[in-house]
């Protein structure tokens, strides 16, 4: 694995984090259920703001967290290309 992977991973890890503890924050919920507590406020959310099936919106939220992931690795191995001065 070289550096861009890396980087892109790193980024991953951190922009994942954060955005689960930005939909946690004010919860009493442990730390341990925070992944499963972001999911399923999403999904809520979808679901509240649309007219379509449950399972349709568990497999929308899915989408929107791999989309989520696909562009965090995609800025990461930005970054990393800009720092280092790569085309």
């Amino acid at each position: 694995m070289d550096n861009r992977r890396l980087a892109g991973m790193t980024t991953i890890l951190i922009g994942l984090f954060g955005i689960i503890a930005y939909f946690n924050a004010g919860t009493g919920t442990a730390i341990e259920s925070w992944p499963l507590e972001a999911y399923l406020s999403v999904a809520s959310s979808i679901d509240t703001l649309t007219s379509v099936s449950t399972t349709l919106v568990y497999v929308l939220t899915v989408g929107l967290f791999v989309l989520i992931i696909m562009r965090l690795y995609k800025i990461g191995i930005w970054a990393y290309d800009q720092m280092t001065g790569r085309e």
